[in-house]
């Protein structure tokens, strides 16, 4: 693994947009589909890859495999129950990790396992153990640890570590953290269980993001994401947002191809039917395309007074557009790209046509009408001086 550097940490990154991201509703990845998400993750940096479920038999196992044949210089991971006989499935595909999955909070042990707090730790320590002992990475994950009784939750990381485990999941199932309880959380825990902890937070209250990177200020070395945070319900983490706040806003090194994140969103956008907004954080079109006449103004003397970085980090180009809030230095330079000059009394008179027409027609106006606007008013001008 190659990791992000923070504070004399290492932070890997872990992506699960084939299994958890594959989880929204409605979305299948086809399995060539799946194959290259994996080879693209896999070519940006990205360490680990939770990259399906084997005990779901069929094509995912199928998929799985092949994956594995890859050969690809992440580590490819399987996500399992806590359950003896998904992890055999897991080991048929020759995955090197696994994730072994288990509910800690009361409300998930008494309605949905039916079960108790003793049974969990049971089951957990029988498969952290068993996938242990045929040399497997071993993540023991904390379903629903934003919601778990905080002594549970140490007790069940102690007897995940006891039995093998690598690190622990800490999973904000129904995404209900905020940052600064997410960091206290975190703290908490770390200062009782030594343990490698990864950030699998949720995005229904739209904090998924900044509970990951709260999580890891607090302690946490391992970040989990998804390619454009998709995911059930509000999705996840985006890994294009975590990796560039890592980057820009914590100053850490980041060994990520971040020049790849363009094409794998609209990739993975296209691939399970989830257009990519307009102004997605980071790899949306309008991050980096100006119409206010202030803020296009600003770009074209320094892009850095209203881009906090360089739209070639991840893929993009910058776009100064006209349109209703257009002033005249935007269309002087605009026209300079058609090799004409504007004076300014030209330019006053062509944006009063440039912010009526783009009322109109509801959006900013393209080079062709540009251009027939200017030859209106062209032939208004010459036609009155003669």
């Amino acid at each position: 693994m190659v990791a992000t550097e923070y504070k004399g940490r290492k932070i890997y990154i872990v992506d699960t947009t084939l299994r958890d991201g594959e989880q929204t509703a409605g979305v299948v990845f086809a399995n060539r589909e799946k194959i290259t998400i994996a080879k693209m993750l896999s070519e940006l940096g990205v360490d680990q890859i939770e990259a399906g479920i084997p005990v779901m038999g069929g094509d995912e196992k199928e998929t799985l495999k092949a994956i594995v044949d890859l050969g690809l210089n992440s580590s490819i991971m399987a996500w399992n129950r806590a359950v003896v006989d998904d992890i055999k499935h897991s080991l048929d595909c020759g995955v090197d990790a696994v994730a072994v999955s288990i509910s800690v909070s009361d409300i998930h042990i008494e309605y949905k396992l039916r079960s108790s707090r003793e049974q969990v730790l049971e089951k957990v320590a029988r498969a952290v153990d068993f996938a242990k002992k045929h040399n497997l990475y071993v993540s023991a994950n904390a379903e629903d640890a934003s919601r778990a009784d905080e002594e549970f939750l140490v007790q069940f990381a102690r007897t995940a570590k006891e039995a093998g485990a690598d690190r622990l999941r800490y999973c904000d199932t129904v995404g209900i953290l905020d940052p600064f309880t997410v960091y206290e959380k975190i703290k908490r825990l770390l200062d009782e269980v030594n343990i490698d902890l990864e950030m699998h937070m949720h995005n229904d209250f739209g904090l998924a993001t900044a509970n990951t990177i709260a999580g890891i200020k607090a302690g946490a070395n391992y970040a989990g994401v998804t390619v454009n945070g998709l995911g059930e319900r509000a999705g996840n983490a985006a890994l294009e947002e975590v990796a560039m706040t890592l980057k820009h806003l914590m100053k850490c090194g980041m060994p990520l191809n971040t020049k790849g994140f363009l094409e794998l969103s609209h990739y993975v956008a296209d691939a399970s039917g989830r257009p990519l907004p307009l102004s997605k954080p980071i790899v949306g079109e309008n991050m980096f395309t100006h119409e206010s006449g202030i803020h296009a103004d600003g770009a074209y003397k320094n892009p850095l007074t209203y881009e906090a970085f360089d739209p070639e980090e991840i893929g993009l180009v910058r776009q100064i557009i006209v349109g209703k809030h257009s002033g005249t230095a935007t269309l002087q330079k605009k026209f300079q790209e058609f090799n004409i000059e504007l004076s300014k009394e030209m330019s006053k008179l062509l944006l009063e046509k440039v912010r009526k027409s783009a009322v109109e027609l509801k959006r900013p106006l393209f080079a062709k009408e540009l251009a027939q606007l200017y030859q209106e008013l062209c032939a208004e001008t010459s036609s009155s001086n003669s």
